[in-house]
């Protein structure tokens, strides 16, 4: 027996089942294709402020991406976000210019949706960063030198 989405989703309000949107899928414009990297799987949130692209990301095979971006004013940010928001899991977000672990600024605890935003200036250098969610993390080293 096939079935419209129309007359599915009318059963599934009709039962008392609330449909939740799902976070819409990043932009090709947002997320790069890095050899050997999974593409992110839910869009970046914007939670690094206006003026800021993502360059980079990742999706953790726990139920997360980790964001890359930066602003024209030279400054880098880093944001977890869970692909499916609910319940506080173990989240981080870190960020620091190579080699200058004074500039290093991170941010972990449990959350339900996203950790971070986490920010360094680098213009003219290059950055470590990196992010966790649940049982995935990501690190990278020595990365986007400007």
């Amino acid at each position: 027996m096939k079935r419209s989405l129309k007359a599915v989703t009318t059963s599934l309000i009709a039962s008392g089942v609330l449909l939740m949107a799902l976070p819409a899928a990043a932009s090709a414009a947002e997320i790069q294709s890095y050899p050997g990297k999974a593409q992110a799987a839910v869009g970046y949130n914007g939670a690094c402020g206006s003026g800021y692209t993502v360059i980079d990301s990742l999706r953790l095979e726990s139920g997360a991406n980790v964001f890359l971006t930066y602003s024209a004013s030279g400054y880098n940010c880093v944001v977890t976000v869970a692909e499916y928001p609910g319940s506080p899991r173990p989240m981080s977000a870190w960020i620091q210019r190579t080699d200058d672990e004074a500039s290093r600024d991170s941010d972990s605890a449990e959350y339900t949706a996203y950790a971070g935003p986490v920010y360094v200036y680098a213009k003219g250098s290059c950055v470590d960063w990196g992010g966790s969610y649940a049982y995935g993390k990501y690190q990278q080293y020595g990365a986007h030198c400007d």
